[in-house]
């Protein structure tokens, strides 16, 4: 079966599960803030929800739908329930990565649970829109499903603030800025020197930014933000070396967040400045996986070993001939089935 008639066929799957099951309960609760660390799964609403029968198995049986006031964020959280890959992104936020990176939901999807394993041990990314902490590294606070950081003596040109002024942008306003998006939030900060200085206090703030966690504008900023800073850097020097599969495309950008899409040798342009200039996509990246190796655990990067399993990964998916990131699920699970230190 091709990928279009796969595709056909999981979308006739899932109407069909979304046709036949209920949501019992109300889902509003998932849109509140949350605890640091602690985030609403949202997924969890539909797992815990007891058995019911599916009415095309049994012949008179009610058949129920979504409340009709359901939000986005609550048809997107029961439709992952039923595997969608989709489910996991808005369609405008589909409709975007499809057109400026020539991937598709299921092959992002396995990218971000790919970035999410060693970035919060955890394979439901969709979780941390709204996720916020300092962790000590001075470079401010980190947010979200990229790490966006608010800057510090670490981090001199930080990529939160393009966030923020992303997210007042998709709020409608017709002259984005950091300051009116802090305004929008009740958040009191102000930019000095690169650097976004935030005066509030550090469980305001955190609790500021949980609350997004189902925020359509915010989630679609993030999205933009992660592309402008991180993506298109990766997609074009994928593409400058005639390559175009998820498989090196999600490693350039899991190197790109993780380490810088540019500047010193740790950087993704340093690491691709030692890797060759083989046109064979295999030896390149081997070649890549390799070079990222040696450093991926200095610098501050990731506490050893989590680094070079963080590269593990990608080389493992490589050797399995796992290029394409399709009908990988049972693929991405074992190449993440690691402890993070």
């Amino acid at each position: 079966m091709n990928n279009a008639n796969r595709q056909a066929a999981a979308r006739k799957k899932l109407t069909a599960f979304l046709l036949s099951f209920t949501l019992v309960g109300s889902l509003t609760a998932m849109s509140g803030p949350v605890p640091t660390k602690v985030f609403a799964d949202e997924h969890a609403a539909a797992a815990e929800q007891p058995d019911v029968t599916d009415s095309a198995d049994s012949p008179g049986a009610e058949v129920n739908v979504l409340p009709a006031g359901a939000s986005d964020a609550d048809v997107q959280a029961f439709a992952a329930a039923a595997g969608s890959h989709d489910a996991n992104f808005s369609p405008e936020t589909l409709q975007f990565l499809k057109a400026n990176t020539g991937l598709d939901g299921e092959q992002w999807d396995n990218i971000m649970k790919l970035v999410n394993k060693p970035e919060q041990d955890d394979l439901n990314w969709t979780k941390y829109y709204g996720y916020c902490e300092d962790i000590g590294d001075d470079r401010g606070y980190t947010i979200g499903i990229f790490g966006a950081t608010t800057g510090g003596p670490n981090d001199e040109g930080p990529d939160g603030p393009d966030l923020f002024k992303e997210y007042d942008r998709a709020k409608g306003a017709s002259n984005p800025s950091v300051e009116g998006a802090l305004k929008r939030l009740g958040i009191n900060g102000k930019m000095k020197n690169g650097i976004l200085v935030i005066s509030d206090s550090k469980s305001k703030f955190v609790s500021k930014i949980n609350s997004l966690q189902n925020d359509a504008a915010w989630r679609e900023a993030m999205w933009r933000t992660f592309y402008n800073v991180y993506i298109k850097y990766s997609v074009e020097q994928a593409r400058k070396r005639g390559f175009t599969s998820a498989l090196t495309i999600g490693s350039f950008v899991d190197t790109a967040l993780n380490q810088g899409a540019t500047g010193d040798s740790g950087s993704l342009e340093g690491i691709l400045s030692r890797s060759g200039s083989s046109k064979d996509e295999k030896t390149f990246m081997t070649k890549f996986y390799a070079e990222r190796t040696k450093i991926v655990d200095t610098h501050d990067y990731n506490q050893p070993p989590n680094g070079k399993n963080r590269v593990k990964q990608w080389s493992t998916l490589l050797n399995m001939g796992e290029t394409d990131l399709k009908d990988a699920d049972a693929a991405i699970k074992k190449v993440t089935d690691w402890e993070l230190k």
